[in-house]
């Protein structure tokens, strides 16, 4: 297999495993945000909990491989990646922490005020730590000005801009709409049926932040579109997106929340894939584009690339199979037990 070859195939599978992240944490970051807005009781908060409690470990193990493969595949783009990003990701990693032992520590005590901090810790931590990603994708979008050595000399409030913090907002409204869906599926009763307002309104809110920033990237982002001249089948990805995004209030009206979710996940995925051909061939785009860090002058040696494929051959379906058979077990709706949260 030819050194180009293994270049474009490292830059798609690390995609599937960011694809994988985003769906399936995706909504337990969504569950999250929508925690405090959703619940009115403690059980109804435990119940929410409790719909993410077997699976959001098994979640962010996405996120890691996502890492590995990239630092193996791309290391230079990892550094660039890990030491603009630093703060950010400092941030990123608490939250989630934060998140986790929110999960664990909530139950520990029948004080109102402690569980209600941590309540309130759980739901902001997740906000902020889907907030952080999108405003990271908002940079890569845009360009980050690396310098010689694929050095980023700027600061922290340098990467806070109206389009990246647009593209943050948008993260939230989108994980907020996919948890939302979520938690209609795996609740019974009363918080099931507040849920189908919350629905929609998280719809709502999805669908103006998503044409609002399709409309400012058309505008003061062109390149993002640039390969679609080069590689015109996007513009079926395109189509499969506005589709996923129409089904999602069809099947909410039509009473059908797991066909809502299975478009919620597509539109998810969409969205992905569209950011990929955006900065193709791209991993880090700069504005001066001679200090763009591509898949490229970025990657491992050939070996090293060769020998992960091998690994990602044995790896990757033992991955998928843990997602599954943990999915399987944990389906249906769900139920407050002994040993819940």
């Amino acid at each position: 297999m030819s050194m180009e070859t293994l270049q474009i195939f490292w830059f798609f599978t690390i995609g599937f495993f960011l694809v994988g992240y985003a769906i399936l944490d995706g909504f337990d970051l969504g569950v999250g945000i929508m925690h405090l807005w959703v619940t009115k009781t403690d059980k109804e908060r435990r119940l929410t909990m409790n719909s993410i409690g077997p699976l959001w470990d098994g979640n962010e193990v996405w996120l890691v491989v996502f890492g590995g493969a990239l630092f193996a595949a791309f290391p230079e783009a990892y550094a660039t990646v890990f030491s603009t990003f630093y703060l950010p990701l400092i941030f990123v990693l608490f939250a989630l922490i934060f998140r986790a032992v929110s999960l664990e520590f909530r139950s520990k005590s029948q004080s109102k005020l402690w569980r209600k901090s941590w309540d309130v810790g759980f739901s902001m931590a997740s906000m902020t730590a889907t907030l952080i990603f999108g405003v990271a994708v908002g940079n890569i979008l845009l360009g980050v000005p690396l310098q010689e050595g694929f050095i980023y000399r700027g600061g922290l409030l340098d990467l806070l801009s109206p389009y990246t913090l647009l593209v943050g907002v948008l993260a939230v409204a989108t994980f907020a709409m996919h948890g939302s869906i979520y938690l209609h599926v795996k609740t019974e009763g009363e918080l099931h049926e507040r849920l189908k307002n919350w629905m929609w309104r998280t719809f709502g809110l999805f669908l103006v932040m998503y044409l609002l920033t399709t409309i400012v990237t058309l505008v003061h982002v062109p390149h993002a579109t640039a390969n679609f001249k080069d590689y015109p089948v996007l513009w079926g990805v395109v189509v499969l997106n506005i589709l996923a995004i129409a089904n999602i209030p069809r099947a909410i009206y039509q009473n059908r929340p797991g066909y809502a979710f299975i478009s919620s996940c597509a539109t998810i995925a969409a969205l992905a894939v569209l950011f990929a051909a955006a900065i193709f061939p791209n991993l880090v785009y700069s504005p001066d584009t001679i200090h763009s860090l591509t898949l490229y002058n970025a990657s491992s040696s050939k070996n090293t690339l060769g020998i992960m494929q091998i690994i990602a051959f044995i790896g990757a379906p033992l991955v998928l199979t843990y997602t599954v058979i943990i999915y399987w077990v944990f389906r249906g709706k769900v139920q407050l037990g002994e040993n819940s949260y």
